[in-house]
């Protein structure tokens, strides 16, 4: 670890000041043993369900934390946010129970789910611009024109502790734990959980997890500042963050001992296997650190936690997804097959499908590509497999078949 210098970390005692002020406020989220992940790493794995947490995400605990530590003079005063959708529920939550109004401000982008449950806990909703950059502008001049508080979802020490809350409870219901990983994009939950966590147990390795395609803290810790990214595009929004902050770089670069990076594939296969193994519903940005063991399990001394940070997924974006994480786990085979165009044909491909137990999904023809010679029929059809080395063998009884086969 980099020696932090100056900066001021949020320290252990604050963490646990932050826990007495949430008690009765936020749940005790459960952990569950991971048989599926324990098998992989050769040891204990246990997952940290914030996404069972009040509005479906860890946010709560920073946001409540924030606001309760506001002067009734402030509070009088409401305060404003701006997000896509967890900090924004968090927000609207936290005001509702301290009694102060909640102005947030989200793209017009942000998933309607999102919006509605932000609504439907009492906040006021000005839906602007396309990216998260414009309802940040639009929010911190809204706390300029009214005396509004501006609650960040992670520049600031209140929301760090009560972030780190998270890292109490895993100490508490995993005293042997030697990992801990954690999903991060602006770097608060992870920051709050190191300070947390290494304050009462220094041997315990860190690790932040972040998209590879939103990954601000590898280039800014080799640069040894912050620097923002140029362009982002991954499907766990949460994590979404172009540049971290000097207060979350600062805990980033003295208290986590490794950051880490997940693809595309690797975050919907571990979705897919969230939903299917351990039956629970976590969100792209929510599954980071299950993306990481997964990708490399022998990386992580057990016991191991990895916190599935949120829930909060739309339907429509869980759909395609899944659809996603079974085509990278090698359970939808797509393929092109060149057939004689006569009667009969296709019936055949069907019935060399069906033999080798392959799930027929979707069929087009094509007759009018220049790939095909004179009587032929070019077939492509979409497969469900029970894994890759099953797709191999559909592939290979093909073409003992005689058939023409690519794969998509």
């Amino acid at each position: 670890m980099v020696d932090p210098g100056s900066a001021p970390l949020v320290s252990g005692a604050d963490v646990e000041a932050a826990a007495e002020l949430l008690a009765g406020v936020v749940r005790r989220t459960p952990l569950e043993h991971s048989r599926g992940l324990a098998d992989r790493v050769g040891g204990p794995v246990w997952l940290k369900c914030e996404n069972l947490q009040r509005t479906g995400s860890f946010k709560i605990r920073g946001a409540y934390s924030r606001i309760a530590r506001l002067t009734d003079e402030e509070r009088a005063r409401g305060v404003v946010a701006a997000s896509a959708g967890n900090h924004a529920q968090g927000v609207a939550l936290a005001a509702r129970l301290l009694g102060t109004r909640a102005t947030v401000y989200m793209p017009e982008s942000a998933p309607l789910p999102k919006v509605a449950a932000t609504e439907a806990y009492g906040a006021r909703i000005e839906m602007f611009g396309q990216s998260l950059a414009e309802p940040l502008l639009a929010a911190a001049d809204h706390a300029e024109r009214t005396g509004a508080v501006f609650i960040h979802p992670f520049d600031h020490p209140d929301v760090i502790a009560g972030q780190g809350t998270v890292g109490l409870e895993v100490l508490e219901q995993c005293p042997e734990v030697a990992t801990v990983l954690v999903c991060a994009g602006g770097g608060g939950l992870v920051s709050g959980m190191a300070a947390a966590v290494k304050a009462r147990r220094p041997d315990v390795r860190v690790v932040a997890v972040q998209a590879e395609e939103a990954a601000a803290f590898p280039g800014s810790l080799a640069a040894g500042r912050p620097l923002a990214l140029e362009s982002m595009s991954t499907m766990a929004d949460g994590i979404a963050v172009p540049r971290p902050t000097d207060l979350t770089f600062a805990h980033v670069q003295g208290l986590v001992d490794e950051v880490r990076t997940v693809s595309e594939e690797e975050l919907s296969r571990a979705l897919l296997f969230c939903l299917e193994r351990a039956k629970l519903v976590v969100e792209p940005a929510g599954v980071a650190a299950v993306a990481a063991v997964l990708a490399d399990p022998t990386a992580f001394a057990p016991p191991v936690v990895a916190v599935l940070s949120g829930g909060n997924i739309d339907p429509v974006l869980l759909l395609k997804v899944v659809q996603h994480g079974m085509a990278a786990a090698g359970r939808y085979l797509s393929l092109r097959l060149q057939v004689p165009d006569r009667p009969g044909s296709l019936a055949a491909v069907l019935a060399e499908l069906a033999a080798v137990g392959a799930n027929v999904l979707e069929v087009e023809h094509e007759r009018t590509t220049a790939r095909l010679g004179v009587g032929e029929v070019e077939v492509f059809v979409v497969l469900e497999t029970r894994g890759p080395v099953h797709a191999g063998e559909v592939i290979a009884a093909l073409r003992r078949g005689g058939y023409a086969v690519t794969t998509e």
